[in-house]
């Protein structure tokens, strides 16, 4: 296996404008980062990934680009983002940008020239059609709802938007929209970040011809029809020859629709395009045909576990991924994969020892570290995100049940994970002096940092043991992946093993009570990490939610 820092780093996301308010405004930024960057590096993770914090009118909380070399007011100065860079560089951490370039904001200056006039030498940095039998140019559909192109009314026709009306797609089939994008790469790599997290890459590729398609399913339309388009590798192998192979850095593709059989063709170590990629075969797992608000499916663990085994399969010491849980787009690990009630605690320690047992380089959502859970706000009002509206809207106006949709939001919602980070338990979670953009989870009270540093036993303790367990056994970085018990219900068991050494470990994904299956190599094996404290007695039993680490010595 090929080694690489980004291989044996652990990455931590933040999401800025949830994680600390230095200002009063009610807006997490920078500067909130810089205070707390002395707990990041406590905690043990190396590389900070931040969600957009170029300028942007906030249609898609940053996601929606009007200017990629300028920082939006609300999070700060470019002096406050070159002082964030120093001082991660300063403690041997290091700076992940959220690379969004499938689409821009409508305000940016490209778009707004492009939608200027037909003639306009910008008109081709996005896809323009006039409209077919009084209606869009094809039945394509918005990920946030409707269809995916706009009319403008100046110039008559229709631009193409995957996601929000504001966030029109660009033209990567025009060479001057792909210089534009190596100029800014460039431009960042240049200022000293040390890598991008890139966002939909794999939509970057349009299917030209534009046919209407069948959304039955749309997440295998995603796959089908928006994903992996025809140039998308020439694309990418073009940016990393002219621009990312000249630094020593990272990327992580965001895979929206990247199936395990095609993954390597992205991160395959000759392929010259991704360092590794965040696959969703698991976060997709429950969503209905028409997607995440369209009914939510129930998910076995022996589902869960073979997307984990075939993956690892499938990538092999060829390519690399991610492995993830949440991010600021799904719900909390501990609401959707562990138990956020009466096992909140043993089952969020679980989770941890899963990321940081897997092949692959973990990333750690804000907050999973103290073990935040979903919120369940009763107002729609309460609730600021784009996509969770804009599918409200929907959903109301086909005379659905408005308590039918609140149920699905308070599983899968996006909001979910976005609630400002639980500093301590003073008015506002201690995110802000000021009104939360989003309100705060009202179980900050019990659920906060200040408990946690005070809780030797707590979630963050916890995590910061198995990020240095995971620095000092490299064979959990590196090793074989082998997957045991397959079938099992309730248990998920696997050896990571190389030249250096041989772990098991196991997980107890329930409530019950469990028997350490009878292995003949146990009595070769140490316990050497456990989420319960292991009395003699319980030597071979495991607990509701225990997870075990054993190694061979």
């Amino acid at each position: 296996m090929e080694k690489k820092w980004w291989k044996e780093s652990v990455i931590y996301q933040i999401y800025p404008r949830s994680f600390n308010d230095s200002n009063g405004d009610g807006i997490g930024d920078l500067r909130g980062i810089i205070e707390k960057v002395d707990y990041l590096h406590d905690l043990g993770v190396d590389i900070i990934w931040l969600s957009p914090v170029f300028s942007s009118p906030n249609d898609d909380n940053g996601y929606d680009i009007a200017d990629y070399r300028n920082i939006m007011t609300e999070f700060g100065t470019m002096n406050d983002l070159d002082e964030l860079l120093k001082t991660l560089h300063d403690k041997g951490m290091k700076l992940l940008m959220d690379l969004v370039v499938n689409h821009t904001s409508d305000e940016h200056d490209w778009f707004e020239k492009s939608r200027a006039s037909k003639d306009n030498p910008y008109r081709d940095y996005y896809f323009w059609k006039p409209g077919k039998d009084g209606g869009p140019p094809n039945n394509w559909k918005s990920f946030f709802g409707g269809s995916a192109w706009e009319l403008d009314e100046k110039t008559g026709e229709y631009y193409l938007h995957l996601f929000t009306k504001k966030q029109p797609d660009l033209n990567w089939e025009n060479p001057k929209v792909k210089e534009e994008v190596f100029d800014v790469v460039k431009f960042w790599l240049d200022k000293g970040v040390d890598g991008f997290r890139m966002d939909v890459i794999p939509l970057i590729s349009k299917r030209l011809e534009f046919a209407d398609a069948d959304f039955s399913n749309f997440n295998k339309a995603i796959e089908e029809v928006y994903s992996n388009g025809p140039r998308v590798h020439e694309f990418l192998q073009d940016l990393y020859t002219q621009v990312l192979s000249k630094y020593d850095m990272m990327t992580v593709g965001e895979g929206p629709g990247i199936t395990k059989e095609v993954a390597n063709l992205y991160v395959g170590k000759d392929r010259g395009e991704l360092s590794m990629i965040f696959h969703f075969g698991h976060m997709f797992m429950d969503h209905g045909d028409e997607g995440k608000f369209d009914t939510v499916k129930e998910v076995t663990l022996t589902d869960f576990k073979k997307v984990f085994r075939e993956w690892d399969e499938a990538i092999g010491e060829d390519g690399w991924i991610n492995i993830f849980l949440d991010n600021h787009d799904f719900p909390r690990a501990v609401s959707r994969w562990g138990n956020d009630k009466k096992y909140r605690i043993p089952s969020a320690k679980l989770l941890a020892n899963l990321i940081l047992t897997m092949r692959g380089t973990p990333c750690i959502y804000q907050g999973s570290e103290i073990g935040m859970t979903n919120v369940a706000f009763d107002n729609i009002e309460d609730y600021r995100d784009v996509e969770t509206h804009n599918f409200y809207k929907e959903w109301i106006e086909k005379g659905k049940s408005h308590d039918e949709f609140m149920k699905i939001l308070h599983i899968q919602g996006r909001d979910n994970v976005r609630t400002p980070i639980q500093w301590d338990d003073t008015e506002h979670a201690g995110f802000t002096t000021g009104t939360p953009w989003l309100k705060v989870n009202p179980n900050y009270n019990n659920i906060n940092v200040k408990s946690a540093l005070e809780k030797k036993n707590s979630i963050y303790y916890h995590y910061q043991k198995m990020l240095l367990y995971r620095k000092e056994h490299p064979t959990l970085i590196f090793g074989a992946f082998q997957e045991v018990g397959q079938d099992h219900q309730d248990l998920f068991s696997y050896y990571r093993y190389d030249e250096n050494g041989l772990y098991f470990i196991i997980h107890n994904m329930s409530e019950k009570a469990y028997e350490i299956p009878k292995m003949s190599d146990l009595k070769e094996l140490q316990l050497d990490i456990s989420n319960y404290k292991v009395k003699p007695e319980d030597k071979l039993t495991l607990k509701p939610w225990e997870s075990r680490i054993y190694r061979r010595v």
